[in-house]
């Protein structure tokens, strides 16, 4: 079965369990702007992967995520630093698949090129 040709998870770090819950926003950059192309929230293992169809055509270009990190840990009833997290990152290879993890804790997060 195809999946997504994008997918993220999300690890809340501070917990040692998957961020269920976190809104995440798929964006293309277009002319200077940036057009949103998909919306998805974290199932219980923290992870979307349905971002976008299985059958979606990716375009070489800039893509950001952006991850509602503050409803989370207000859902949590956490004090966090950071509101929101941003990831940008390029595609280039578009038949390859591009997993797009964030480790999140109150006062930090971090990514990586996942697999």
């Amino acid at each position: 079965m195809k999946r997504s040709p994008i997918t993220t998870h999300v690890l809340d770090t501070a917990t040692g369990r998957p961020a269920a819950g976190v809104p995440v926003v798929l964006s293309l950059e277009t002319g200077g702007a940036w057009q949103e192309l998909a919306t998805g929230v974290t199932n219980d293992d923290g992870r979307v992967g349905d971002l976008l169809p299985a059958e979606h055509a990716l375009t070489p270009g800039v893509y950001k995520m952006r991850f509602d990190t503050g409803s989370y840990f207000t859902a949590h009833k956490v004090e966090g630093f950071y509101p929101y997290a941003e990831i940008a990152f390029e595609i280039r290879d578009l038949a390859a698949h591009y997993h797009i993890p964030l480790l999140l804790s109150p006062f930090g997060y971090s990514t990586y090129r996942g697999s």
